[in-house]
């Protein structure tokens, strides 16, 4: 049976009722703008992440200028980020006149470590953009120890905790997220959020996100128009109370293809030490990745390698290239695919998986 990559409608299906009911309230309203499924909605994600503070935005990238520009991060500065991972990670940072520094991660859990981070680090270095990738939990508390403030990018991994129970986002000095539809939490298009438990920074963000100004009449910067949608909010407040299972449900699915035997054939990926993922995506290591796609693909199993291009040798970052050696890096841009993930994955599906990998007899 075709087993696809992600299925992001399948658990919405019991919701169906009562997320058309939230739209519909929505438009009954007519308050687009900012309204009060906005409000409730950053009450009820900060509350979720234990912070005081969660301010919706437009999306996740956008989620990740702010959050560096709040900081104060500006021309002249640096900002380290991993160069494995999704390129808006690093493009969110030449917005701000900052320069990013490209850093090292370990090929096993596919996250940046205190030491690649240790390795770039200068005078000039602003912030530590922290990616959770894949939904696994990189070592914030190592990082941040560095001295050096921490923008968690969380983008794929709402809902992911460390093993003492404290959820991605709320681990750094500032917490980024997206709402696509595709991650944990997603909604009908694009969203975000900004997480932190620092008043300051909180009321820059909501200023950032609205033109630069706190009260619609005076302006004291230049901002960007960046607000979470009304309807997005809704949607995502009828969603929020089943994160958890859903994630549960994503941790078990994992534990699932290593019951099914997948490590016989394939790397598994590897838990940081400390965490507890709610994989965002089931992604693997091969030498012969490609051929375990086509191989995948013509079983019907859906497969993707996401970052078979480094961030920093893709052409608009030329001028941030480095020459320095991510060895980590160019193993894990190699090696990697993804396989199906979700929460509405069935266990005869995960053993359908399986088989397909072993049938390729690539091992």
């Amino acid at each position: 049976m075709a087993v696809p990559l992600f299925d992001p409608a399948a658990p919405l299906a019991p919701l169906d009722a009562e997320l058309r009911a939230a739209v519909s309230g929505v438009l009954d309203a007519k308050q687009y703008i900012l309204g009060p499924n906005v409000t409730a909605f950053e009450e009820e994600f900060a509350a979720l992440h234990g912070v005081p503070h969660a301010v919706g935005v437009a999306n996740g990238t956008e989620a990740i200028t702010i959050a560096l520009r709040a900081l104060g991060v500006g021309p002249g500065d640096e900002v380290v980020v991993p160069s494995f991972t999704f390129y808006a990670s690093a493009e969110a940072i030449p917005p701000t006149g900052a320069t990013p520094v490209f850093c090292d991660i370990d090929p096993e859990t596919y996250l940046v470590t205190a030491d690649a981070v240790k390795a770039v680090l200068t005078p000039k270095t602003k912030a530590v953009v922290v990616v959770h990738l894949f939904g696994n939990v990189a070592p914030v508390d190592e990082i941040a120890a560095l001295g050096v403030p921490v923008v968690e990018d969380a983008a794929q991994a709402t809902g992911s905790k460390t093993t003492d129970g404290r959820l991605t986002g709320a681990l750094g000095t500032i917490g980024t997220f997206s709402f696509y539809p595709s991650k944990n939490l997603g909604c009908f298009g694009d969203g975000g959020a900004i997480t932190t438990s620092d008043d300051a920074l909180a009321e820059r963000v909501r200023s950032l996100r609205f033109h630069g100004s706190r009260d619609k009449v005076t302006y004291e910067e230049v901002g960007y128009n960046s607000r979470l949608d009304e309807l997005q909010a809704a949607v995502l407040r009828v969603q929020l109370p089943h994160l958890h299972a859903w994630c549960d449900r994503r941790r078990q699915v994992g534990s699932w293809y290593v019951e099914a035997g997948l490590g016989e054939h394939v790397d598994l990926p590897v838990p940081a030490v400390g965490a507890d993922p709610a994989w965002n995506l089931y992604v693997i290591g091969h030498d012969r990745a490609d051929a375990l796609h086509t191989a995948l693909t013509d079983a019907g199993i859906g497969a993707r390698s996401y970052y078979r291009q480094p961030v920093h040798e893709q052409v608009a970052m030329t001028p941030w290239r480095t020459d320095a050696p991510l060895s980590g890096t160019a193993r894990a841009a190699a090696r990697h695919l993804a396989l199906p993930m979700g929460p509405a994955l069935t266990r005869a599906q995960v053993d359908e998986v399986v088989a397909a990998v072993a049938d390729a007899r690539l091992d």
